[in-house]
This record gives structure tokens, C-alpha cells and sequence, in this order.
């Protein structure tokens, strides 16, 4: 069960798209978020004058959806600096560190590094800009245990921060309570998106639409799609490139549980055509998912 946490967010220069400050209760760490034209003016903030790590997120070079970049710095201002004169894609940074200096150090900030990028790397929800996977440094076994009670700090804050990139798909049980309540964890809410030769199953959950592992998709999209949907195109290339999708006989098949933002684009790169995913989605007694969602409203 999650456990609830508040935060507290100070807009420092009155700007609510400007430099914000945000706390999180019970946590020694911060974090900054600011848009990358701010970076000149509030590069002086002490908080940029400590160790940390740092998220740098803006659209892709093709203009499909956003890409990721981790980085960390000892300290962090003049790796901001130098991402500011040399890497053209980003438009926003978040970075981290503690609200009293000193308490993270190079290798803290090498491990939270690493760590951020393996998980990114297994959700698959953004490329990455990072080259590379870091390893691990050498850490003392209570050192370790802090950074990850750390790094657990942040992966909590950073969906409210508008960040879901290191977040896997909710198991169905987990989807099932949060959004439902306990009794639902033992219906068959479960949801399945029928096609040409395939089919895919799936679940609504407060992150998205979850297509299930082993579901699988056609192979080709009609022509249609390619002409007028440029962007779904470029999604299901990337999910095929990240191994989401793998060929199997004649359909793609999916090899881990995966979110998608709704079940219309769930639908769509399953059915390769668009669709609206609330008529798509059925349960097993053939009820829509638009018409199970209009009972549970009452109407």
C-alpha cells in the first residue's frame, strides 16, 4: 500500500512556469524544476552550488513526444551550463539535492545516476539521450541503503512533477485497488481489444491504459495511418525498436506489461488503424468499456 506524503512548492520568482522549489514531508532532499531560458538567470541558487542529479526533458528531434537525459554533477551548476550550450533538445530541467549541503557526494549522485537509467531503460516509456549505462560505483552497504530510500523519495515525487518515465506498469491486482477499491482486486475487470487474427488484453489504471504481457498486435497499419497519423507511426516504431513489440509468427507480440496514456492509443497500436478505445476495449460478457464506465456513473 502506498503510503501518503505531501509536498510543498514555493514558485520562487512568482512565475508558476518559473524556477520552483519543491519539498517533500519527511525527506532531506529538494528539488528544482526550471525551464531551460530561466537557466542565466537562476544559476546563482546555492541549491545549484551542491552535489545532486538531474533530469533534462524536451521534445525529440523528429517532434514526436519528449526524450530524457540523465545526468549528475559535483555540482550540478556547470553541468547545467554546459547542457545549456550544447544540448539543443531540452526545455526543462529537474534537478536534485538536499536541503543541507554536503549530504550527497560524487558517488551518491553516480549511483542515483546509474539507477535512474536502468530504470528508464526497463519502463521504455522515453528514449534516451544518454549514450551510455554507468555502473555502479563502489558504495558501503549503509550507504547504498540510504540512496535507495533516496531514490525512492524521488521516483514518488517526480509523476506529480509530470515525469512518468521510470514508472513500470501497475500489476492488474495493484491498478485494481487503487482506482476500484478491494473489491474490484477480485473481479475480472480485465479487458480485451480484438482484431484481424489478434488479440490483446488490458486494464485501466491511474497511470494509463495497461496492455498486458503476451498480448499481441498486427504486424502492418493501413495506409490511412501513415498518411494522416505521422505520430502513431513513430510510437509504434519506437516500441518496436525498445523490444515491446517483437515479431511473433504472423503478429507482433508484447513481451512486458505496457502503459499507454489511453485505451484509444492502447487500441490503436494493437489494431495498427485509428479507433476509439472506449468501444474497443470489451470485458468478457462483450460490455464496452464505455458503456462498464457509463454503469459505474450511474447513467
Amino acid at each position: 500500500m502506498q503510503t501518503p506524503f505531501s509536498l510543498r512548492i514555493f514558485v520562487a520568482d512568482g512565475d508558476p512556469d518559473g524556477l520552483r522549489i519543491v519539498d517533500k514531508s519527511n525527506w532531506i532532499g529538494k528539488a528544482l524544476v526550471l525551464p531551460r531560458a530561466l537557466l542565466p538567470q537562476v544559476k546563482a541558487r546555492p541549491e545549484l552550488a551542491q552535489t545532486g542529479v538531474y533530469l533534462l526533458l524536451g521534445p525529440r528531434p523528429d517532434g514526436e513526444g519528449d526524450m530524457l537525459y540523465v545526468g549528475e554533477g559535483d555540482p550540478i551548476r556547470p553541468r547545467l551550463e554546459s547542457h545549456y550550450a550544447q544540448k539543443d533538445f531540452w526545455t526543462r530541467a529537474i534537478g536534485f539535492t538536499t536541503t543541507t549541503a554536503g549530504q550527497l557526494n560524487k558517488a551518491h549522485v553516480q549511483f542515483l545516476e546509474s539507477r535512474l537509467i536502468a530504470l528508464a531503460k526497463a519502463a521504455k516509456r522515453l528514449p534516451l539521450d544518454n549514450a551510455n549505462q554507468p555502473a555502479e560505483p563502489s558504495l558501503s552497504e549503509a550507504d547504498r541503503a540510504d540512496m535507495e530510500v533516496f531514490l525512492g523519495h524521488m521516483l514518488g515525487m517526480l509523476p506529480v512533477l509530470g515525469v512518468h518515465a521510470f514508472e513500470r506498469a501497475p500489476s492488474y491486482a495493484a491498478a485494481a485497488l487503487a482506482t476500484s477499491g478491494a473489491a474490484a482486486a477480485n473481479a475480472s475487470g480485465v479487458l480485451y481489444c480484438k482484431g484481424k487474427d489478434v488479440v490483446a488484453s488490458g486494464y485501466e489504471s491511474t497511470q494509463g491504459f495497461v496492455v498486458k504481457s503476451g498480448s499481441f498486435a498486427v504486424v502492418e497499419v493501413v495506409p490511412s495511418m501513415r498518411e494522416n497519423w505521422p505520430a502513431r507511426i513513430t510510437q509504434r516504431r519506437d516500441l518496436l525498436e525498445a523490444g515491446v513489440l517483437v515479431p511473433d509468427g504472423t503478429a507482433l507480440r508484447f513481451t512486458q506489461d505496457y502503459v499507454f496514456t489511453s485505451p484509444s492509443l492502447a487500441a490503436v497500436m494493437i489494431l495498427g488503424r485509428h479507433t476509439n478505445g472506449r468501444t474497443k476495449w470489451k470485458d468478457a460478457q462483450g460490455r464496452t468499456l464505455k458503456e462498464i464506465q457509463e454503469a459505474e456513473a450511474g447513467q
